[in-house]
């Protein structure tokens, strides 16, 4: 064998895999395949830079409990190698009496998972972030911010001085397992002997896993997730991170008010089905991605049930204005001037036959593979111990 492991996939999940295989084996022979040319350039590189309490999940939940240890081990590897991070708190605002409602509910999900919070009435709402109007708000004080593609590049150096091989601009294009091993051939015309395979692929694995063998039985759909950078002169309009109070009924968190650890501040992101998996500027589009999902009939069921939401979110997209009033719900000082400069982020929805979304964790495996199908969502936070989790599953493969 060349390596006794292959990760593929050098976005915060296969470089922290890769980094969890070397701690528990400094002598193992690994490499970590990339396609791009460098690492964390899709969904870790464009994600909002959050580092998540684990509020929103359900108590005693897997997420909820990787959430917490991922904040912590997060802060710690920052702090360790100097990478900045602030725990600048996050205000989830309520903006009307359903909203008020639902908040309730959150709190006790908050005791429940052991989460520090603040109740916040309007008045103290208005005194510690005058520009946000709401009836009331949670303060979660440990939420933090951070740049993941710091944390990528940190742990691709710890990786590379450690031994491990990391090969970048290098597409895997095919994956032939046997008794002994896996042979994985690149579009470089490299053919890698090695003994187990861990791919974790993000917005192409359900690829991967077919390419690989694997009875795939569902499939990635991007969403956009749409957003605006305010103008500097705006770039203290808020001294938290303030989200809306979610709608249970809905996927996603909802238009949000982020400060970045760059100093900008964003508003966003929407929620809107992509036509390129990896396709950042407005309006891409990829014919064989728009083929794929159109001819697989969990789209179609999926569409279906969220077919007002996302009709929303398509004319939010496509109209300013109308993304504007979702953020004028809770900062009413916004105008439309202060809609800057876009960007997008695309998130790997995977969806099963049924239509269903998977917001668990979704595994595909054989003797020598383990494919990381889906990892929910706040992934970049947890990506840590879900390393670990990965490597725990590896082992009683073995």
């Amino acid at each position: 064998m060349d390596y006794q492991y292959c990760v593929v996939g050098g976005g915060i999940i296969g470089l922290a895999t890769a980094a969890e295989l070397a701690a528990r084996d400094p002598a193992a022979r690994i490499l970590l395949i990339e396609k791009e040319a460098g690492f964390g350039r899709h969904q870790t590189g464009h994600n909002s830079g959050v580092i998540h309490a684990g509020i929103y999940y359900a108590p005693g939940s897997l997420k909820a409990r990787l959430c917490r240890e991922g904040a912590e081990a997060t802060k710690a590897f920052a702090t360790a190698r100097g990478i900045p991070f602030e725990v600048c708190g996050k205000l989830l605002v309520a903006t009307n009496p359903v909203e008020m409602e639902r908040m309730e509910a959150l709190k006790g999900r908050a005791r429940e998972n052991g989460i520090a919070f603040e109740e916040i009435g309007a008045a103290r709402l208005r005194e510690i972030e005058p520009n946000i109007a709401g009836l009331g708000a949670i303060l979660v004080t440990a939420t933090g911010i951070i740049d993941y593609r710091q944390i990528c590049e940190a742990l691709a150096g710890d990786l590379k001085a450690g031994g491990t091989r990391l090969l970048t601009g290098a597409r895997v294009t095919a994956i032939a397992e046997d008794g002994e091993g896996v042979t994985v051939t690149t579009d470089t015309g490299e053919r890698i002997r090695a003994g187990r395979l861990v791919a974790c692929a993000g917005l192409q694995s359900d690829r991967l896993a077919r390419i690989a063998g694997l009875a795939a039985t569902h499939q990635i759909v991007p969403f956009r997730g749409e957003y605006y950078t305010l103008p500097a002169a705006k770039s203290q309009i808020v001294k938290h991170l303030i989200y809306p109070i979610p709608d249970p009924d809905l996927p996603f968190l909802g238009i949000h008010l982020t400060r970045m650890i760059d100093g900008r501040v964003t508003v966003g992101p929407n929620a809107v089905l992509g036509f390129d998996r990896e396709g950042y500027p407005k309006g891409s589009v990829r014919l064989g991605d728009v083929a794929q999902m159109l001819t697989f009939g969990g789209f179609w069921k999926m569409a279906r049930k969220n077919l007002r939401s996302g009709i929303d979110e398509f004319r939010n997209s496509l109209s300013r204005r109308g993304y504007l009033e979702q953020c004028r719900k809770y900062c009413p000082s916004l105008v439309i001037e202060d809609l800057g400069v876009p960007g997008a982020g695309i998130r790997a929805q995977a969806i099963l036959a049924d239509g269903t979304l998977v917001h668990d964790f979704l595994f595909l495996d054989s003797p020598r593979q383990l494919h990381v199908c889906n990892a929910p969502s706040p992934a970049a936070t947890s990506a840590m111990p879900i390393a670990k989790m990965i490597v725990d599953r590896l082992e009683k493969q073995a």
